[in-house]
């Protein structure tokens, strides 16, 4: 296992460790307050801690070389993993919303005090694992989406705080399920990112990278005269993989060829960022051909 594998899995274990006492600690304060806040927080906790299981597991078969069975690596082992976070996260947002709209239809009574140091003891312990996973959030989508379970609890802990304010100054229990909504809102328009993301990544669509643009980059190599068939998608999130036709120069030997295609993963992986590129050359054959057939 590397270091990047070592290093993210401890932030794992911590994360999970966090989660667990969170867990406990909301369950038995909701109960005993009254408060769908807490109790929501707690289910949160709860599906986190699975979820955190699920990335951490697919962190480490990423990190698995290329085999025969699988030779593009199990890079997208963690990509799944997001997938299913961000999907069950979706799930639970939405039981939230519907539990909440259920509580505004029928206040129950809440222990505000009690409300109140729980969220704030799951607000800690939430915004510190948010802070282990911030640092892999940019290049992981795996841990981007076990990040987003935190920072959702975070949030929904600082609606908790909030809403035990209101409660024990005011006894406005209705605050409690609004808030709740509130939070929920904003957590399927992150969690529906991060699933488009997924998914276009397992249906290999092209990354954000203007084709066109390739041509006429490639085209300023004297030596090639066209490009077609080109294919290009994500292994991951960071893993960029083109595999193209080039028409050349006629009589040109192969010791020049290997030069030509130096050339172009050089090209490629500086102004695009494409991981590894793959070309046939051809002299004629499909030479009036569109980029993309």
């Amino acid at each position: 296992m590397d270091e990047t594998h070592k290093t993210s899995g401890s932030k794992f274990l911590v994360v999970t460790l966090l989660n667990v006492v969170i867990t406990i600690a909301e369950f038995i304060g909701g109960l005993v307050s009254g408060s769908l806040g807490l109790l929501s927080d707690a289910l949160h906790n709860l599906q986190d801690t699975v979820s955190i299981i699920i990335a951490y597991i697919a962190d480490l078969i990423s990190g698995k070389k290329n085999d025969a069975a699988k030779t593009f690596g199990y890079k997208r082992a963690e990509i799944i993993a997001a997938f299913v976070n961000a999907s069950v996260l979706i799930v639970i947002t939405v039981f939230m919303v519907v539990e909440s709209i259920n509580r505004l239809g029928s206040p129950q009574k809440i222990d505000g005090k009690l409300m109140m140091i729980v969220a704030i003891v799951g607000l800690v312990a939430n915004f510190i694992s948010m802070l282990i996973l911030f640092s892999g959030t940019k290049n992981n989508l795996n841990i981007r989406a076990t990040f987003l379970h935190m920072l959702s609890d975070t949030l929904s802990s600082v609606g908790v705080v909030i809403a035990s304010v209101f409660v024990t100054l005011f006894n406005w229990t209705w605050v409690d399920p609004v808030i709740t909504i509130v939070i929920a809102i904003w957590l399927l328009k992150e969690a529906f990112d991060v699933i488009k993301e997924s998914t276009n990544i397992l249906m290999e669509s092209s990354p954000e990278i203007d084709l066109e643009e390739v041509q006429s980059a490639l085209l300023e190599i004297p030596e090639i005269v066209g490009i077609h068939h080109v294919h290009i998608w994500m292994i991951d999130e960071n893993y960029c993989i083109l595999d193209a036709h080039i028409n050349v120069q006629k009589n040109l030997n192969l010791s020049e060829l290997d030069e030509i295609y130096s050339r172009v993963g050089d090209l490629l992986k500086e102004k695009f960022n494409i991981s590894h590129v793959t070309l046939q050359a051809e002299c004629d054959r499909g030479l009036d051909k569109p980029l993309i057939e």
